[in-house]
């Protein structure tokens, strides 16, 4: 799948250079991948089924991860999730791999149709970081594109931007969210309509992050922390909690 995306990326970049194209700024899909448009098909779906929702979380993985459920207590997931956001009549709209490019390709095809959400709470720009390595000059853009088309499909819903969450991944990584979340904050300021947070610090001490609360390093083999647990997306929620309350509580324009 990860040769696949690649592949493609490398197909697309010369002529994205060439006509001067932010590739993390416009809509890539993944329908070529039968898991990925099953589970796009399904957000679909849950959508039709739920029209009435007030809140949708939409991103990648890390969103996704919201409804994991397993054998061992760091799993538990979903729990949280029923928690914190079952009182909304909640959508999640988190797809595993997706850049902001994945995720501007869904809004344009559908994901919101018949949808009027008071608020939306997007997590995205960690996959940016990765394979495609896309950094702060290009996710950044990226990310408003997001938010933009947001705009579009669903006037008058409020936006909860959440921060790129830290990682284990590498020094250059890290250096680039430090950057994005710096950036983010900078341009929504003063948004009536755009909260951005950053609440990354949940997960770590002392400035490090907290491998512990992670699941990837559980992983057989194990991986590079990136995907919070149980404790971590519960301290994700309860940090979020207060802005999520208030946004909601806010009447459509």
């Amino acid at each position: 799948m990860l040769h696949r995306l690649l592949l493609c990326l490398a197909l697309l970049l010369p002529v994205a250079a060439q006509a001067g194209v932010n590739l993390a700024a416009v809509p890539i899909g993944r329908m070529d991948l039968a898991w990925w448009r099953a589970r796009f098909d399904l957000t679909l779906d849950q959508a039709r089924a739920n029209p009435q929702a007030r809140l949708v979380w939409l991103g990648d993985s890390i969103t996704q991860y919201w409804q994991r459920t397993g054998a061992e207590p760091f799993e538990q997931v979903l729990p949280v999730w029923q928690r914190y956001y079952g009182k909304y009549d909640p959508l999640n709209f988190g797809l595993i791999g997706d850049t902001t490019s994945s995720v501007i390709w869904r809004i344009d095809h559908g994901e919101f149709n018949g949808l009027h959400p008071k608020l939306v709470i997007v997590l995205i720009g960690a996959n940016n970081l990765g394979a495609t390595h896309w950094g702060a000059h290009l996710t950044v853009p990226g990310i408003e594109a997001v938010i933009d088309d947001l705009h579009h499909h669903v006037p008058g819903t409020k936006i909860l931007l959440v921060g790129i969450l830290p990682s284990i991944r590498s020094a250059w990584i890290s250096a680039e969210t430090t950057k994005i979340n710096n950036q983010l904050a900078q341009i929504y300021a003063r948004s009536d309509v755009v909260t951005f947070r950053n609440v990354g610090e949940v997960l770590e001490r002392d400035g490090n992050v907290q491998a512990s609360l992670y699941v990837d390093p559980r992983l057989h083999p194990p991986q590079p922390a990136l995907h919070p647990d149980a404790e971590g997306m519960q301290r994700i929620a309860a940090a979020l909690a207060p802005t999520v309350s208030r946004l909601e509580s806010v009447r459509h324009q």
